[in-house]
């Protein structure tokens, strides 16, 4: 089978605030090869929305702080893969995540391009273990594909780059993707693009702002 004969691997987030799930199911919707089943504020749901599907859920993207209990007791329970997507960064509560199953453990906030690689990684983690029976070296490529580390790809070296560098580095709070278009003259967009390579580069650090409504907003600053 193709990489194109296979379904879409299915997601449930599962985050109590809204606005964050919002933009991790955003984030699943960009990669080839997956779709978002929904997203649940609570473990209750999570378990309901994992029976209730109509497909099978593939992967699960699960906070650890839950309204109605933990995040690691949700990972006993849902019979489908795993990743935790947290603010917890203490070191027993990440081996306690992972001796309940987790693939993989992300502390947020983390750069969007994290996710991307480790969803990419699962998705060949998914194409090597889909068969009946496999060999050592098999189990290892299996493994090294969900740990493989996202590539830092060099920041762009142009004038626009190196506005969008220095703007944010001179700033005295960090800056959204609009504030920096604006302070440069270029589209949201184009300076979006810019910044998402930086960080890629480990030239800049994203975290996400807080309004009164709405989803959060990537916001960026220097290491």
């Amino acid at each position: 089978m193709t990489a194109l004969d296979r379904p879409p691997l299915s997601v449930l987030v599962v985050d109590d605030d809204f606005r964050v799930a919002g933009v991790h199911a955003s984030l699943v919707t960009e990669v080839p090869g997956f779709t978002v089943a929904g997203t649940a504020p609570t473990t209750a749901a999570a378990l309901e929305a994992v029976e209730a599907a109509d497909t099978a859920i593939d992967l699960a993207l699960v906070d650890i702080y839950l309204p109605d209990g933990s995040g690691i007791d949700l990972l006993r329970r849902l019979d489908c893969d795993a990743f935790v997507l947290s603010a917890a960064a203490e070191g027993p509560v990440v081996r306690r995540a992972l001796s309940a199953g987790a693939l993989a453990y992300l502390v947020k906030p983390f750069p969007p391009n994290l996710l991307t690689e480790k969803l990419r990684g699962y998705a060949r983690f998914r194409q090597l273990t889909e068969t009946e029976s496999v060999d050592q070296s098999t189990v290892e490529n299996a493994y090294a594909a969900l740990r493989e580390p996202p590539a830092r790809r060099p920041a762009p070296r142009t004038v626009t780059g190196d506005a969008v560098l220095t703007t944010v580095r001179n700033a005295p709070a960090p800056l959204s993707a609009g504030e920096v278009g604006e302070l440069i003259g270029v589209s949201r967009a184009t300076a979006q693009r810019y910044l998402a390579a930086l960080v890629s580069a480990n030239l800049l650090r994203m975290s996400l702002r807080y309004g009164t409504t709405g989803r959060p907003e990537q916001e960026y600053r220097t290491p």
